[in-house]
């Protein structure tokens, strides 16, 4: 297992240089530039703002020290708001997106695995039919759409709950039921087709042969093999609660990194635009990386594969 992760630990190496150097040179690419929309200035002034952030330079070193100061921990500067390093920027709003997809994923598993099981428990009635078509109607609507309609419901026409917003605990329920529907309904479907399988096994029988209570029997024995598929979902769903939480953020105004890096899209800040991926990128393959480790936890046959 050591030998496995560090394995996979050491492959985030070239993985994260590949990123770098391709979002490097695309946002290079794209037409304008970070002081495109400033008011006019002579060209003597434009002249060192270029030189202030090394957009003077030829690209390939303008590359090459970039690359340096990533290994050194350090970003660069934000070219659109110097107030702040591209690091600090990172450390005061991206803990806020985490926090958003902590709830999402809340959502997403209680929901979800409490809709899957019931449904796995009393297949082709009622409580089947129904919790998976609500999974298909979830897994059909965008979070784009589904957040404009939360807020007209609860916000606007039962004014239950805030339009937008972060600071308190109300403001915070439409953004994660927004970003984790799409979710509960993948981890709904996941669980009721692992738990059918598992219930269907010979040892599930055994175990009711000899008595155990249908409550121990699908707790103990059919819960652990019958949620496998989650955990393997689990990886790429919480990669995807992070990097969709770009429109959730600019929907209900939450103050996280996906919103600034809109905002440093919109803006050309190449160093903040980087950066953002670059920290994406690093998060999303350690939960892929967690994912699988939970996965072999689970099932022990992948421990000695």
């Amino acid at each position: 297992m050591l030998h496995y992760i560090l394995r996979r630990l050491f492959t985030l190496i070239p993985v994260l240089w590949a990123i770098i150097t391709i979002t490097f040179f695309l946002v290079r690419l794209a037409p304008g530039g970070p002081f495109d929309n400033e008011r006019q200035v002579s060209a003597q002034t434009m002249k060192q703002l270029e030189a202030a952030y090394n957009l003077d330079a030829p690209l390939y070193q303008q590359y090459l020290d970039y690359l340096s100061g990533v290994v050194h921990g350090d970003f660069g500067p934000s070219f659109k708001k110097p107030s702040r390093s591209v690091v600090e920027w990172i450390q005061l709003r991206f803990p806020v997106s985490i926090e958003l997809g902590f709830y999402a994923l809340l959502v997403a598993l209680t929901i979800g695995l409490s809709a899957g099981l019931l449904a796995a428990l009393r297949p082709n009635s009622m409580t089947d039919y129904g919790p998976m078509s609500l999974a298909m109607i979830g897994i059909c609507i965008p979070n784009f759409v589904l957040g404009p309609l939360l807020v007209l419901v609860f916000a606007l026409w039962l004014d239950w709950l805030p339009v937008a917003g972060w600071r308190q605990p109300d403001e915070k329920i439409l953004p994660a039921i927004t970003l984790g529907a799409a979710y509960a309904a993948y981890i709904a479907r996941l669980t009721r087709g692992g738990m059918l399988e598992i219930l269907a096994q010979d040892f599930i029988r055994t175990a009711r042969a000899k008595g155990l209570g249908e409550g121990a029997v699908i707790l103990k024995h059919g819960l652990r093999g019958g949620i496998q598929p989650v955990i393997s979902f689990l990886g790429p769903a919480a990669a995807g609660l992070l990097t969709g939480s770009f429109v959730v953020e600019h929907i209900f105004q939450v103050p996280g990194l996906g919103r600034e890096f809109i905002e440093a899209a919109f803006n050309r800040d190449y160093t903040m635009i980087i950066g953002s991926v670059l920290v994406y990128a690093t998060v999303v393959m350690m939960l892929n990386l967690l994912a699988d480790l939970i996965h072999a936890w689970l099932d022990p046959r992948i421990r000695t594969a």
